[in-house]
């Protein structure tokens, strides 16, 4: 499934927070692990003063032993899995969405929220910038300078939102893979929000509120239902659903915090309309806004 993971580290505690979840990927998933930093030269450039330019070269070879030097480190916190550092030059993003692209099998694993300054890139900016451009299946965590670094973190469940589109739909297989090696319990969840034109009336008709929110809710339920069994044929055995109403996003994230341990699925990409959400931009804030560990897939 996956073939290794790709965990571009920023020198900060914050972008760190990944590394619980990298650990029990790794050692559940059996896959080796690559530790990305990158040396950021236009941030030099912009941070050194015209009369040392002529420096800027001993600068850039300082970055790249101090990153070096820090990724090893790191390297050292992840013992008895294989882990391989590399230092590249440019500007992070590009950097991490090249150096994936070598292998559609890699996993990038990362923080969405890290420091900036001469040796730090503004992570947050940089994740964003990765998940709209890469083709590569993301792992974002939320980072902050609360908590630990260290152990590895639990998982118990996996919450898959989807709008009842094919493309949204897309994430199943990934789904049905990473909950059967990492034994997770497959919570499905579609989350409905009725136009505003459902609480107003014409003149000459007065819509019925009540039964056409217990029409949409049915609808929902069976469509979960039907995507339960399919995933139950496949071998999956823990597989619950809700439906939820309300902005797909807020609800997806206040669902995920009422369930501690639980990881999101998602993909980039669905279709807009009265009963679907644009999935693309609520994929963006649910790994901006989430607290849980978010894991995103390419829709084909």
């Amino acid at each position: 499934m996956y073939t290794k993971m790709l965990i571009p580290l920023d020198g900060s505690r914050t972008a760190e927070k990944v590394l619980p979840f990298a650990r029990a990927l790794a050692q559940t998933l059996k896959i080796p692990i690559e530790l990305l930093g990158v040396v950021d030269i236009s941030v030099m450039v912009a941070h050194i003063a015209a009369d040392k330019a002529r420096y800027l070269d001993t600068l850039i070879a300082q970055g790249e032993r101090s990153s070096g030097v820090y990724l090893k480190e790191i390297a050292d916190r992840l013992p008895g899995l294989s882990v391989t550092c590399t230092v590249e030059r440019g500007r992070p993003a590009e950097a991490i969405i090249e150096r994936a692209a070598a292998d559609k099998g890699t996993l990038i694993t990362m923080a969405t929220h890290g420091r900036s300054g001469i040796n730090r890139w503004l992570l947050g900016s940089v994740a964003e910038k990765v998940l709209r451009g890469t083709a590569n299946p993301l792992f974002l965590v939320r980072g902050n300078e609360e908590g630990t670094t260290d152990g590895s973190a639990a998982m118990r469940s996996i919450i898959v939102p989807l709008d009842g589109s094919e493309l949204a739909e897309s994430v199943l297989p990934t789904v049905v893979a990473v909950a059967k090696m990492l034994d997770l319990e497959v919570v499905l969840c579609r989350v409905y929000e009725l136009p505003a034109s459902a609480y107003y009336g014409a003149e000459d008709y007065l819509p019925n509120y009540d039964a056409l929110k217990a029409q949409v809710q049915d609808e929902a339920r069976s469509y979960l239902d039907q995507k339960a069994e399919a995933l139950k044929a496949q071998g999956l055995a823990k597989i619950s659903s809700v439906v939820l109403e309300g902005s797909g996003a807020d609800e997806i994230i206040h669902f995920a915090q009422t369930h501690p341990d639980s990881l999101v699925a998602m993909c980039t990409h669905g279709r807009s309309g009265v009963k679907r959400w644009v999935l693309g931009s609520v994929t963006e804030k649910v790994v901006r806004h989430s607290g849980d560990p978010v894991l995103v897939v390419r829709a084909p």
